[in-house]
């Protein structure tokens, strides 16, 4: 599949946008034009996921194992990282009781992961420098093909959730890195999809031909300025082997990642997603979460089927950055800081299936019967796995939760 297109194209598209909007992107578009060209030869597979029948399997399917990264940005993880690397610690504890877990860590870091991990079986750490520990977004996305068995691994082009136009940090090119190489670390073959940008928050699979995205992150002038709606949608289910791509208007309300779709609804098996809601109409979480409740309700999945939705609520005391956050902060220059006061896009949709448990975030103190809440309606709703709760604040506390820092690895089949 042709992923090149021309610099005259690009300028057709922009002619009639503002000047300084124009030229962010033309940066933006050089740059990932030039990553593109650079990763040519390491990409071994010319063709696409869907040509060769592979497809993106839901997360709820059997893993190999899961990838994270150890967490060091001074900008995102306040105080040396010491209360984000506890809660790693747990969710790692977790995930290894049912599968592998692969830790990347960077040469300031690697030390401190393999002395803090040294006492839990079935978990891999190795050195990778990354830009941060966002391991969903940044790790390559996985496909399975079932009549050979085989699993293979894309990789998307990242720009720190927005380039030059919003993105939050002003270098990136770890980060981008990061798929390819853990790859071939790995043995997996490649499809290269840069310079497309995506992140693996934005894509939802139910494995069996339905996707869930949000227009408020694809459509983000950040991402691929070149491309309409259709071309996206197209694009991603060449890449993905779906046959539909739902699109929810909304994520959850002040997310920096421009509403990344596991914050807002999730798949929990073929036909069934929760959602994250809130009763409160005067919450501006109400109308988001009602317009994609609306949307759902109206549509189908890829196998004809109405989609069944279960409302998860979002926790009844919303969570701010404090001021005793904020001194624990170092941020670089040209990266998004906090402020006091700043809600947090809080969501228990943001949980993560190991293969053995339903690894759910946990908020504390007046969120306490809200935590209990969730883990009754995850239980009820995921039998055949046990609900784990990890105290996830400190998680919280860096831009994204649990599902946003693991990546699953299907299992091939044979």
């Amino acid at each position: 599949m042709d992923m090149k297109i021309s610099k005259g194209d690009y300028l057709k598209v922009i002619h009639n946008q503002k000047s300084t909007l124009r030229l962010s992107i033309e940066k933006m578009y050089d740059k990932m034009e030039k990553q593109s060209e650079e990763m040519g030869d390491m990409a071994d597979i010319k063709s696409s996921p869907k040509a060769d029948g592979f497809f993106m399997p839901g997360e709820f399917e059997p893993h190999r194992g899961t990838i994270m990264i150890w967490p060091e940005r001074p900008g995102s993880w306040p105080y040396e990282a010491k209360a984000a690397r506890k809660a790693f610690k747990e969710i790692i504890k977790t995930i290894a009781e049912s599968e592998e877990v692969f830790v990347a860590a960077g040469e300031r870091s690697y030390a401190s992961a393999v002395e803090a991990l040294s006492d839990i079986d079935n978990v891999h750490v190795f050195r990778a420098e990354t830009d941060d520990a966002w391991a969903r977004d940044v790790a390559p996305t996985f496909v399975r093909n079932d009549n050979t068995g085989e699993v293979r691994a894309i990789n998307w082009s990242f720009n720190a959730w927005g380039g030059e136009y919003n993105g939050l940090y002003a270098s990136w090119e770890k980060d981008d890195a990061f798929a390819s190489c853990f790859a071939e670390k790995e043995g997996y073959s490649i499809y290269n999809a840069a310079p497309f940008v995506l992140e693996g928050g934005s894509i939802h699979s139910d494995g069996e031909g339905t996707v869930l995205v949000t227009s408020e992150c694809l459509l983000s002038p950040g991402r691929n300025p070149l491309l309409n709606k259709e071309e996206i949608e197209n694009r991603l289910k060449e890449y993905l082997g779906a046959e539909k791509v739902i699109w929810l208007p909304n994520g959850i309300y002040n997310d920096e990642t421009d509403g990344h779709v596991d914050n807002i609804c999730a798949f929990i098996r073929p036909g069934e997603v929760v959602l994250a809601w809130t009763d409160d109409e005067n919450d501006p979480q109400y109308a988001l979460s009602k317009e994609d409740l609306d949307v759902l309700e109206a549509e189908t999945d890829a196998k004809g089927r109405k989609i069944k939705v279960h409302k998860l609520p979002i926790p009844e005391k919303h969570v701010f950055i404090k001021e005793e956050d904020l001194k624990g902060y170092e941020f670089e220059e040209g990266e998004d800081e906090r402020e006091v006061g700043e809600r947090l896009a809080a969501s228990y949709v943001n949980f993560y299936f190991s293969n053995g448990a339903v690894i759910l975030p946990a908020f504390g103190g007046d969120n306490t019967e809200s935590d209990d809440a969730a883990a009754k309606i995850m239980s009820k709703l995921c039998p055949g796995r046990k609900v784990v709760q990890i105290p996830a604040r400190d998680i919280l506390l860096g831009g994204g939760n649990i599902h946003c820092i693991t990546q699953q690895i299907p299992r091939g089949r044979s």
